[in-house]
């Protein structure tokens, strides 16, 4: 009977664990989605060209990809 208890308990808490990274994934992806629509914006408003302001704000997305697969290179590490 312990053993199955243990294994619901690891069970719960791996899907916990998981729904929680999905859910900061999708977080972080909207944010980052946010800022660079603000920032390019912002850009526009301060006279810069819409090509010159989307190429800039690609940074954001970059910097997102790059956290994203620091994350996921721990993970794969295991």
């Amino acid at each position: 009977m312990v053993k199955a208890k243990t294994v619901i308990i690891a069970a719960f808490s791996i899907v916990s664990l998981t729904s929680t990274l999905l859910l900061i994934w999708l977080s972080l992806g909207w944010k980052v989605r946010k800022a660079r629509k603000a920032f390019e914006r912002e850009l526009i408003k301060q006279g810069m060209s819409k090509e010159d302001a989307q190429r800039l704000s690609e940074f954001y997305k970059t910097l997102k990809d790059q956290i994203t697969s620091t994350v996921m290179s721990s993970f794969r590490e295991q």
